[in-house]
């Protein structure tokens, strides 16, 4: 708009020494002519003599955790800069109690010094701060932008978010304790329903014809079972912004479940694409845990089925009774695995991590194979 206005002013200029003449209108044209080339050299000027400083508490930070951020904007010469309008990488990351393009007057020798918190969304490693910085004339006809020459990259850690209970699976309690009390072969009292699978030794007679429908004692400690987690590390996509999302909620989901386990002293086995096998035994064995994890690098060839078939043909799934599976996408051939699993007598749980998930999928979850969604912005905490 104020170029649009510019311009007319100056066609009427030109109108007047055209039809008029006089010095006044001569004057008038001359200086809105000469605005343009003087705007310019100003910003020329400004561009070469502008700096900005700015630093990152730690450049390891972890992911939703406020980390210590502040930048320096100083004005060292002796002409002021009209105006200085700030632009952040705001894609991954956001910068506390700062306006969306926050825009600055810096007058001759003056420093302007910002300190705030930088918060980084997702696992990962990107530039944060600030991205450039958009230089303005006097009469903010024209701008000029300065491009940061060495940006602050960050390498984002994710975060370990801890869960009371596991939705996902009603019987769960039976598994903790098997897990927690692996010595003691008494029955428990607890009595549940019958899953197909289960020994008919285990039938509670008297209370499945009380309540006319199958039940079974919960042994405790019968025998040991295991716990498995299988997570998928392939890269589907090529946009930062497409991948950096799931990826992250992914190994969010992966780290929140070995935390459950981890804190109640439940043993359990990681796998992954890449054929990465650790064994996790209470909370000593959860930091080297997180660092494998934390450190994973996703890419195109990183299949989980490859994994998953080297794990049959060793007989891994024998040793575990329940496993869990984190995943991005869907195909025929996991769900006949976890179908063969579950036929089995495993009990499984699937997670896929993702912006959609067909109706027919969730649709095929059941009492021994639980299929449960979450897009990338959910929360853990009653959604696991």
């Amino acid at each position: 708009m104020r170029r649009i206005v510019f311009a007319i002013l100056w066609i009427l200029s030109l109108a007047g020494i055209s039809f008029y003449g006089g010095a006044v209108s001569y004057g008038f044209f001359f200086a809105l002519t000469l605005i343009p080339p003087i705007s310019c050299l100003y910003l020329g000027f400004v561009y070469w003599r502008f700096r900005i400083y700015q630093e990152v508490e730690s450049r390891n930070v972890v992911c939703g955790q406020p980390t210590a951020y502040f930048f320096v904007l100083p004005n060292d010469d002796f002409f002021a800069f009209a105006s200085v309008r700030v632009e952040f990488f705001s894609t991954f990351s956001t910068v506390e109690k700062l306006s969306e393009h926050p825009e600055y007057e810096l007058l001759p020798g003056e420093r302007y010094t910002y300190e705030t918190k930088l918060t980084c969304k997702y696992r990962g490693e990107y530039e944060v701060g600030v991205k450039e910085v958009v230089i303005t004339d006097f009469l903010r006809l024209f701008a000029v932008h300065y491009h940061i020459p060495t940006p602050i990259k960050a390498v984002v850690l994710p975060k370990v978010v801890e869960v009371s209970e596991l939705c996902s699976i009603q019987e769960m309690n039976i598994f903790l304790q098997r897990e927690a009390y692996g010595t003691n072969t008494e029955p428990d009292s607890v009595v549940r329903d019958y899953i197909p699978g289960d020994a008919l030794k285990q039938i509670h007679w008297r209370a499945t014809a009380k309540a006319g429908s199958l039940k079974v004692r919960g042994w405790i400690g019968e025998d040991k079972q295991g716990i498995a987690i299988y997570f998928d590390t392939k890269r589907y996509s090529e946009d930062m912004q497409v991948y950096l999302p799931s990826e992250n909620k992914l190994l969010e989901v992966v780290l929140a479940l070995g935390m459950f386990l981890a804190k109640r002293t439940i043993d359990f086995c990681v796998y992954d694409g890449q054929g990465m096998e650790q064994r996790v035994s209470g909370m000593q064995d959860f930091e080297q845990f997180y660092q494998g994890t934390a450190q994973l690098v996703f890419g195109k060839e990183q299949a989980l089925w490859q994994t998953v078939q080297e794990a049959f043909a060793a007989g891994r799934f024998f040793s575990h009774r329940l496993i869990f599976f984190v995943v991005q996408k869907v195909d025929g051939e996991i769900m006949q695995i976890t179908e063969e699993l579950t036929k089995s007598g495993h009990m499984v749980v699937m997670y896929v991590v993702g912006d959609k998930v067909p109706g027919e999928i969730l649709h095929q979850s059941n009492e021994r194979r639980k299929i449960v969604w979450l897009s990338p912005e959910a929360e853990l905490e009653g959604g696991l």
